[in-house]
This record gives structure tokens, C-alpha cells and sequence, in this order.
């Protein structure tokens, strides 16, 4: 199945335990399409940071944004037109986190650095944007059990869901797919997977809303 020849770079976002790389996996390996992922389990610092969040967020804040932009550099450089790439992160969101756990004067420093970079990231021809309750997300880390995740606290998940929703409240770079992900299940679920895909190709307005009744 494919996607309208129109959606060439399709980002899959939101916040931890959403479920937007396993969604990101899907689409590429169902659509024909390219993953492009992130790679939190490389980042050397990410579990010292979940331990002790002041000691490690810079570290953590800038080999994420080094290891974002060199994807980024990449992908603006490919020839996105050959084949339609699914991304699980925007690097437009990177300082979303940096907001979130560095102090003032760090901060700075990483704004600095960000700003350097300059990077044009290509815009997506469309944003899916997974919601899920706080609950679901803390249900969800604690059920996958990922070893760099086990110390992310309860009111870490949700101060970042908080963040996601007011971020994607403003949002219009891109025409953007608000998905619920309470009651979908996209990996096990071909019949959910299918009524996205529908909605999708659907999608004719700059913001919709795709949620289930169950």
C-alpha cells in the first residue's frame, strides 16, 4: 500500500512511550519507504541522565542535537524524491527537550550552539503527531523496559507530554495529523494501521484529528 505521490517526507512525532518509531517502522516497511531514526541507545549519557537529570542534561541535550543535525545534514542532501522518507523525530523539536532540562545559563550555551548550526531541515509534506495520556506513557516505557529508560521518572512523562501538546498547539510549518494513540495499536492492529493510512490519504486541510471510539 502506498501513501499519495504528494507526502514524499512524512515525520512521526511525540513524546516517549508514544509509539512513533514502531509507527515509523511500519509505515516505511508497508508504504515502500525510507526509515529515518533516531538512536537513543547510542547516546552515552542518556542513562546517567534519567538518574541523575542535573548532572547529565547537558551532555545528553548536546549529543542529541549534534547526532539530529547530522541526520538532518544527511537527509537535506539526499534525494528525497527517489523515495519517500518516514522520520520518527523533527529537529525542530530538539529544543523542546533543552527547555525542559537545562538551566538558565545552559540553556544559553545550547541555544548558541543550536542557533550555529543552522541547519535548513526540509519541511515535511505531513506531521503525524501521537497523543497519549500521561498513564499511557508511563504504562508504556515501564512495559517495553528499555535499560537506558529505567530510571525516567513518572513527572519527567508527563512535563514532557505537557510540552509535546502545547508545541503542537502552534504548530502550522506543516500540514499536521493530530493522532489519539489511547485505543490504536498500529503494530498489531492491521485494522487500525489501515484506517490511519485512510485518513491520511484523506487529509486535505492544514490540521485534522484522528482518534478511535473503542
Amino acid at each position: 500500500m502506498k501513501l499519495p505521490e504528494r507526502l514524499r517526507y512524512v515525520v512521526v512525532e511525540g513524546p516517549i512511550g508514544a509509539g512513533k518509531t514502531s509507527l515509523t517502522r511500519l509505515l516505511a516497511e508497508r508504504c515502500g519507504g525510507t526509515p529515518l531514526l533516531e538512536d537513543p541507545a547510542a547516546n552515552p549519557f542518556l542513562a546517567g541522565f534519567y538518574r541523575d537529570p542535573q548532572r547529565n542534561a547537558l551532555p545528553t541535550q548536546l549529543f542529541f542535537l549534534f547526532q539530529r543535525a547530522n541526520q538532518v545534514r544527511d537527509l537535506a542532501q539526499s534525494d528525497l524524491f527517489r523515495k519517500v522518507t518516514f522520520a520518527d523525530f523533527m529537529f525542530e523539536k530538539d529544543p523542546l527537550f533543552a527547555s525542559l532540562t537545562l538551566r538558565d545559563d545552559e540553556l544559553k550555551l545550547y541555544r548558541q550552539i543550536y542557533d550555529h548550526l543552522s541547519l535548513q531541515s526540509p519541511v515535511p509534506d505531513l506531521v503525524i503527531y501521537l497523543q497519549a495520556t500521561p498513564q499511557t506513557l508511563i504504562d508504556r516505557v515501564q512495559r517495553r523496559a528499555a535499560t537506558y529508560e529505567r530510571d525516567i521518572s513518572d513527572d519527567y512523562l508527563m512535563r514532557l507530554s505537557d510540552t509535546y501538546t502545547r508545541y503542537f498547539h502552534q504548530y502550522d510549518a506543516a500540514p499536521l495529523l493530530i493522532v489519539n494513540s489511547d485505543n490504536l495499536n498500529f503494530v498489531d492492529s492491521t485494522d487500525d494501521f489501515d484506517l490511519l493510512l485512510q485518513r491520511i490519504a484523506a487529509m486535505r486541510g492544514p490540521r485534522e484529528f484522528f482518534s478511535s471510539g473503542r
